[in-house]
């Protein structure tokens, strides 16, 4: 017998704790050998005031386990909770979250039959590193960072994914015809990796072109990889279109640590009425059997729920006249899968995980070229509302730098400043360009001077972001109309 693999579990709120032991109860009936250590989460920690909705001591069992078998929770209404999911993510560097879309026709209803996509979503930068700022009467601002380092661990991974699972496609979803310095980033790592898999088609859509086409025919695609915010956003698309959200599984991996769930949430109006349709849970947990190097139990499992899918018995949420021949329980599904251990679908298409696994280790293979970084300039932002572009313009121009001058102001990135647009809506947020004269090189001493000079005008800065040249190539972008 295999030696048991210690997972940490949590049973969580809401229908959380009924579609847990309904899962576990599937996946020991399939030969999974597992030892559990079971953890509290969600609701009831964080009405302890504890923010992030885990104890501190949860920690070392996840430390100890480096597998996180977790169920729905509930997050109490008003500010001041931090998100469990983002927190566990990234403290753990779980940097890839794989969610297969699957369309299980005709036994759930859906428009796309044939539908078979992976979305394998960044996990951890993005907008989702929740960098925001207020930053003027008018103005909010949230940081989108984007990393070298964090491009290369996913597009890896979606390619390794591909590659473990016999997917013949990999594309990538970026908004870089905008986005030209963060979206192309990833683009462009995007392409250089691609190139170390010739055996596995690649391509490239602009996201919101690319999202319109896997509404409309899914079977066109494969694997997807995304950006954190997009892939948050089309994983649940693509969920709702295979038939149900509620069917969806999902795995967040990292290098050392893993954790699996529902994408689901956790249903509080259904709890403790044996209603609730254990499925996502279930097939994230059979995603962590992959992981733990337990196919033929993840295998025997999978089969066996689509068994009892073909065979029509089904929760509440997808039972259809006509379709389905028996409604049940929670606890009743759960039988029903035990009972058809052993079996394969035979309208659906089986599986057989063994040789499945991905390798996170191999994903993060980052090498620094240290380019060579020069600094050439600054953007100064202003809270500012007493004039038009040209009166800022005209202040601003008294400043006599001997190595800045100024060259362009704009306002929520449209050049206004000089030669901008009547018609162009300001508000009271202005971003001003002081670049290197001629012929001079830049310290950071010439910044301090220059804000010193703003300053002196009455002018109220609220951050300055440095333009810098890395290998004589800009690494900021130009204002709209510049």
């Amino acid at each position: 017998m295999n030696q048991k693999k210690k997972i940490t579990v949590a049973y969580g709120d809401g229908i959380g704790p009924e579609i847990m032991q309904a899962s576990l109860r599937i996946l020991e009936a399939a030969g999974a050998q597992l030892d559990y250590e079971k953890i509290e989460i969600g609701e009831a920690v964080y009405k302890r005031g504890i923010s992030a909705g885990i104890e501190p001591s949860a920690w070392e069992s996840l430390r100890n386990t480096r597998c996180f078998y977790k169920a729905p929770i509930t997050t109490p209404q008003g500010g001041g909770f931090k998100s469990l999911n983002v927190t566990v993510r990234k403290t753990l560097g779980l940097y890839a979250n794989v969610r297969p879309c699957v369309s299980y026709h005709p036994f759930v209803k859906t428009k796309h039959p044939v539908m078979d996509v992976v979305i394998v979503r960044e996990n951890e930068e993005d907008l989702y590193a929740g960098i925001e700022h207020r930053q003027t009467e008018q103005v909010y601002q949230c940081l989108k960072l984007i990393s070298k380092p964090g491009c290369e661990k996913i597009v890896r991974y979606a390619f390794e994914y591909a590659k473990a699972y016999n997917r013949k496609r990999v594309t990538c979803f970026t908004k870089d015809n905008i986005m030209k310095l963060t979206d192309g980033l990833f683009h462009k790592t995007f392409d250089e990796i691609a190139k170390e898999y010739p055996d596995i088609e690649n391509e490239h859509w602009i996201v919101d072109i690319g999202a319109a086409k896997l509404a409309d025919s899914p079977e066109n695609f494969d694997v997807i990889v995304m950006p954190n915010l997009y892939g948050d956003i089309l994983s649940d698309v693509a969920a709702q279109i295979t038939g149900s959200v509620g069917l969806a599984g999902s795995a967040n991996i990292g290098e050392g640590f893993a954790m699996f769930e529902a994408i689901h949430g956790s249903a509080p109006r259904r709890a403790g009425q044996n209603l609730a349709n254990p499925s996502g849970l279930l097939l994230g947990g059979i995603q962590m059997l992959v992981h733990l190097g337990q196919a033929d139990a993840a295998t025997q499992a999978h089969n066996a729920w689509m068994k009892t899918m073909e065979d029509g018995i089904h929760t509440y949420d997808i039972f259809q006249e006509g379709t389905s021949k028996q409604k049940v329980g929670t606890k009743e599904f759960a039988d029903a899968v035990i009972e058809r251990m052993g079996q394969k679908p035979a309208q659906l298409k089986a599986v057989n995980y063994q040789g499945s696994s991905v390798p996170a280790s191999t994903a993060y293979q980052f090498k620094s070229t240290s380019p060579k970084k020069e600094l050439v300039g600054v953007d100064v932002f202003l809270d500012w509302k007493s004039g038009t572009p040209n009166d800022l313009g005209a202040m601003l121009g008294k400043i006599q730098h001997e190595s800045l001058k100024l060259s362009m102001i704009s306002n929520r990135g449209v050049k206004v400043w000089p030669d901008g647009a009547a018609e162009t809506f300001c508000t009271d947020h202005w971003r001003c360009r002081f670049v290197a004269r001629e012929g001079k090189k830049l310290a950071h001493k010439n910044v301090i001077e220059i804000l010193a000079e703003v300053e002196a005008l009455g002018l109220d800065f609220i951050k300055t972001e440095h333009l810098c040249n890395f290998d004589g190539e800009p690494g900021y972008s130009l204002g709209q109309g510049q």
